[in-house]
């Protein structure tokens, strides 16, 4: 069945009328009850007896099985003597078949209820003329009484706004929104998996900290109160982690919240969720590896394909991920870059200049660098790419090339024009990581407020002995995306960040 068209009613006057109904049924006792049991749901049904042509009216009819469904009513078609309904529950929808000889009072009663309100039904299987499996009901009960109508449809970029305000509307009326943050914890379920799998284990670190540290952001500050101090939501979790690692656990991992008070945009939500691991004996090339097949598995696993539409492009996770060197890709989309002018800071500031890139008098070659990349190369990056030898300067974490002066062993992958990780070799060195923490001090005293503090209790930590490690920091809420064909972070975050709302909304 379909839902039939109604006029545009004012809202306030269906609010206000189902009010009334509200009242109506306190007066005849329990307005809200929670006697009812459910037992089967809309979705497995469909499922097992999908066939039509085997399950026919006569077939179904004669199974005799009694069944016991609930939800909210979405569609409701009333012909005097006989109606039509379609309930959702979690798993999907299903028609109702009401008959006012098999239902008497409750039939009646049928007539006032809403859409949107929560019924249960118990019935028979049947299928309809047109085809459609359908209960064929014998009792019916409202469970919950429904006091604000659901939207017709929901369109426009007011309505989109709508959505992430009210998700609870949304997960009710769009079937997609519903199945993205289904799909979402699949996706988290099988990164766990995956790594449980492979003797990670999973830990939890602090998301109050003292010093923020793990990550070049700017952090959240709040206050406690009992102990009269300021304490950071965490930026990251990489510095606790790898006091973990220090301590003897090798292969660890955790998936949880970030916090840093930066920019909204498609891309970015002042909270996000990430998968950060470490591992001991490992370079930065083996957590490349480790990430691609972490992400191809996780998406045959999940969507039974490695193949995915993200923002009108076609991306394929099957063959073997792209490495490329960040001053090749730049010297790759800006011929007239030299070798030798990818270290060189003057060098570089010209080519900024004639780019148009506006840079700033303290930054260095290696940031510099950085800029031409990400304005000149990233937003090419379709395929993924693993993009590694990141400058020193913007890598205050990780191991410099032995190799390579001013250069990291590090990588970012970058799929559709987006960053969805960031791996490294991790400093080890308790002398280099002082130094550079100071670099960091230095410009955080001149302005930088993503720069890093000094955290001496880390420095100690690495004083006692940190294996050669790998570590991994994935972004949760972009690989959703990139799995779902999502555009926006928004669409994969069940309560995004907003503004606050206008004071004449209700």
């Amino acid at each position: 069945m379909t839902d039939s068209a109604t006029p545009p009613v004012d809202e306030n006057h269906l609010i206000a009328e189902r009010r009334e109904k509200l009242r109506a049924l306190r007066a005849q006792g329990v307005a809200y009850p929670n006697d009812f049991r459910r037992a089967h749901y809309a979705g497995d049904l469909q499922a097992e007896f999908a066939d039509a042509g085997r399950w026919d009216a006569e077939a179904l009819e004669g199974l005799g099985r009694e069944l016991h469904l609930a939800g909210r009513l979405m569609a409701k078609r009333v012909m005097g003597k006989a109606s039509f309904a379609q309930i959702q529950d979690e798993s999907g929808r299903i028609q109702v078949f009401l008959q006012a000889n098999a239902l008497g009072e409750a039939y009646e009663a049928f007539k006032g209820w809403d859409v949107g309100d929560i019924i249960a039904v118990t019935g028979t299987l049947t299928r309809t003329r047109t085809g459609e499996l359908s209960i064929r009901a014998n009792a019916i009960r409202l469970l919950t009484k429904s006091l604000r109508p659901l939207p017709d449809k929901w369109h426009g970029l007011a309505d989109v706004e709508q959505r992430y305000r009210q998700r609870y509307v949304d997960l009710i009326v769009t079937p997609e929104s519903r199945e993205v943050f289904i799909l979402r914890s699949k996706i988290v379920r099988e990164l766990r998996n995956w790594l449980d799998a492979r003797g990670f284990l999973e830990v939890e670190t602090p998301m109050m900290q003292l010093i923020p540290g793990g990550a070049t952001a700017r952090p959240f500050v709040t206050h406690h109160n009992a102990l009269d101090i300021d304490l950071y939501l965490r930026v990251a979790p990489e510095l606790y982690l790898k006091r973990l690692a220090v301590g003897g656990l090798e292969r660890i991992y955790e998936i949880n919240r970030n916090f840093r008070n930066e920019g909204v945009s498609t891309r970015h939500n002042p909270e996000f969720t990430m998968l950060e691991l470490y591992e001991a004996y490992a370079t930065y090339s083996d957590v490349m590896d480790l990430t691609e097949n972490l992400i191809r598995d996780t998406a045959r696993t999940v969507l039974g394909t490695t193949t995915v539409t993200w923002e009108g492009n076609a991306i394929d996770l099957g063959p073997a991920f792209r490495r490329w060197r960040m001053d090749e890709a730049v010297r790759h989309h800006n011929p007239e870059i030299t070798v030798a002018d990818c270290t060189d800071r003057e060098a570089l500031a010209r080519h900024c200049e004639r780019l148009k890139i506006k840079v700033k008098r303290e930054w260095g070659w290696g940031r510099l660098l950085l800029e031409i990349f990400e304005a000149t190369v990233e937003h090419t990056l379709i395929q993924p790419t693993f993009i590694t030898q990141h400058p020193e300067e913007v890598s205050p974490l990780a191991r410099a090339s032995d190799t390579e002066p001013g250069f990291t062993d590090r990588f970012e992958l970058f799929v559709n024009g987006k960053e969805l990780a960031n791996g490294f070799s991790e400093l080890n060195d308790p002398e280099d990581q002082a130094a550079r923490f100071r670099a960091q001090v230095a410009a955080k005293d001149g302005g930088d407020d993503e720069a890093m503090h000094y955290d001496a209790d880390y420095i100690r930590a690495l004083e006692y002995g940190l294996a050669p490690t790998g570590g991994l920091g994935l972004g949760i809420d972009r690989l959703v995306m990139l799995l779902t064909g999502s555009d926006s972070i928004r669409d994969v975050l069940l309560f995004p960040y907003m503004r606050p709302e206008s004071s004449g909304a209700k």
